[in-house]
């Protein structure tokens, strides 16, 4: 598969990028700061081509676009910047649309939207709401669209949580009686989101994946 990942430089998108390197696919990342930090690099990131770009700039990045199988729109912001530009309905709608739109242009076979099914802790509900928007603007493009929506993800170097909360997410996914009890806004580990969002793009999975059905399948 030759695959295009927008943020795969991101803490959910280096595992979409990890996963599609270990299955032999072509893997082109794009996103502002082009390669993750060396921290965040294993072996497998020598196989991606990282594109320093911004995605509301397509013209920067819209030559990678030629042949591409699926695109993974995995860019998002937790915490809003208004004054640089940085806002959920920016962010995380316009920006989810305006991919989608490039790769219905470019004649991909899927597009792969990484969604949420809730705002993190103390953030507003604006951020699910924008989220919300974008699903609802590239139901109806001519190509193929899965959404991927998990509740809060915990993992090594969860860029959004203190470590104590990442550890009681953890433990919380641990207990199936207690994880249960949040239903569709379940934590995950970013492994088995990265493996949903990956089978997503294959094609190997439903059109819509809740965290629910995420730990059904891969949990």
């Amino acid at each position: 598969m030759d695959l295009l990942v927008t943020g795969g430089n991101g803490f959910i998108g280096r595992e979409v990028c990890r996963r599609a390197v270990a299955a032999g696919d072509d893997v082109t990342s794009v996103g502002r700061s082009g390669r993750p930090d060396p921290e965040h690099r294993g072996p497998w990131a020598a196989e991606v081509t990282w594109v320093a770009a911004d995605v509301f700039e397509p013209h920067r990045w819209r030559e990678h676009l030629g042949g591409v199988d699926a695109v993974v729109h995995c860019v998002g912001i937790a915490r809003e910047r208004p004054n640089q530009g940085a806002t959920f309905e920016r962010v995380n709608g316009d920006a989810a649309i305006l991919v989608a739109l490039e790769a219905e242009r470019a004649g991909a076979d899927r597009f792969v939207f990484l969604s949420s099914s809730v705002s993190p802790p103390l953030v507003r509900d604006e951020y699910v709401r924008s989220k919300r928007r974008a699903e609802a603007a590239v139901a109806d493009l001519d190509v193929e669209t899965g959404v991927v929506r998990p509740g809060p993800v915990y993992g090594p170097d969860q860029p959004h949580f203190p470590r104590p909360v990442a550890a009681a997410l953890r433990f919380v996914d641990g207990r199936e009686t207690l994880a249960r009890q949040f239903e569709d806004d379940r934590p995950l580990s970013v492994e088995t989101v990265g493996r949903a969002i990956y089978d997503a793009a294959r094609g190997d999975a439903p059109a819509m994946l809740d965290a629910i059905a995420m730990h059904e399948r891969y949990g």
